[in-house]
């Protein structure tokens, strides 16, 4: 065949002297079943992420979406442990409320049903400076 040559598919059969054989499709693979942040919670948590870094206090962060639980970790500086982990476990969502925030330690801090409430406690509360 040429370089500007298309080669055409067999129709209706097989080649001579092969044997026929049918093609099987084999469905694409599903995505594991993860629980995530959607957008309103993640826009939540970003918010107060942008302002700690604007004021100094934290520089990184990483997400990680697991089978059981989703997790926005905080960082001071890249290579330490986490200072708080925000997670969402749906499993606890009737209970003890889905949301909560985690110290290093595995001090839970704050646990709930509303994002909102939760992170509140890593907010520092605006201060009165007088000259």
């Amino acid at each position: 065949m040429s370089e500007g040559d298309i080669a055409e598919p067999l129709r209706g059969g097989s080649a001579p002297g092969s044997s026929r054989t049918s093609a099987q499709v084999l469905p694409f693979p599903a995505a594991p079943n993860r629980i995530s942040f959607d957008r309103g919670e993640l826009q939540t948590i970003l918010n107060l992420y942008g302002r700690m870094v604007a004021g100094g206090e934290w520089r990184d962060y990483a997400i990680d979406f697991t089978p059981d639980k989703a997790v926005f970790s905080i960082y001071r500086r890249t290579s330490e442990v986490p200072l708080y982990r925000i997670e969402k476990d749906p499993k606890l969502a009737r209970k003890q409320g889905a949301y909560s925030v985690v110290v290093a330690s595995g001090l839970i801090l704050k646990r709930g049903h509303d994002l909102d409430r939760v992170i509140r406690v890593l907010d520092k509360p605006l201060q009165v400076v007088s000259n």
